[in-house]
């Protein structure tokens, strides 16, 4: 098959994302340790988080928003201000954090956009998205980029359909099963999963059996070019 257009995710598969997260939540239960154990903590962030998806969205303000919530609750309305300011300040050191790309995906995204057409497909706060983008140095090798507020079969074949693009000839890579792989395949369309060492605990999922149609796994980026060709041989 000839692929009209590749897509790639953007948070941890092609840069460091979800280190950043950990960081700060790490920071996060050591605030409140003298208030409750640390399991106890993350739980309740979690759930805070799973609650505010539906008004906040993702990315790092909702984040921050879901941790100063958290702590309000965790402590009863006791936390002092200078502590919510500290919250805040992790936020934004967040958002301005260095962009560091992962392994291989600098030569990979340049190699194959020699060949094809290229597509950037990420989630999460617009003007966030926007600034990793633009900060991640690999821009110009996208002729499209599409950020929107979920990953969902839906809004995955309203792209598609703006673009004039059939599933069949789409293939998606990313580190999630949930975001970039299973709403692809639903589709009927192709997806390569690329495995990341963390991933949130609302983007887990099982992974397809093997042999499933338009499903592939490789170790990393590396991988990605030789992957391609050999699915572009005639058959």
């Amino acid at each position: 098959m000839k692929f009209e257009l590749i897509a790639f995710d953007a948070d941890d598969t092609l840069w460091e994302n979800e280190s950043l997260y950990a960081r700060a939540q790490a920071r996060f239960r050591e605030l409140l340790a003298r208030y409750h154990p640390p399991e106890w903590i993350d739980a309740r962030l979690y759930q805070t988080e799973m609650r505010n998806l539906a008004h906040f969205g993702y990315g790092v303000k909702a984040f921050t928003l879901s941790m100063i919530e958290t702590a309000i609750e965790l402590t009863e309305g006791q936390i002092c201000g200078e502590d919510i300011k500290f919250l805040i300040d992790q936020g934004k050191q967040m958002l301005t954090a260095e962009i560091v790309l992962l392994e291989h995906a600098a030569e990979t995204v340049a190699r194959l956009s020699q060949a094809y057409s290229l597509m950037l497909v990420t989630k999460g706060d617009l003007l966030d998205q926007e600034s990793k983008v633009k900060r991640s140095g690999i821009q110009p090798y996208f002729e499209h980029i599409e950020i929107v507020s979920d990953k969902t079969p839906q809004s995955y074949a309203h792209v598609l359909q703006e673009h004039g693009v059939q599933p069949k000839n789409f293939l998606m890579i990313g580190n999630s099963l949930r975001s970039d792989v299973l709403p692809i395949l639903e589709l009927g369309g192709n997806a390569v999963y690329v495995p990341y060492v963390m991933t949130w605990m609302h983007e887990a999922a099982e992974t397809p059996p093997q042999g499933t149609p338009g499903f592939y796994q490789i170790e990393n980026l590396g991988q990605l070019p030789d992957l391609i060709a050999t699915l572009n041989k005639p058959s």
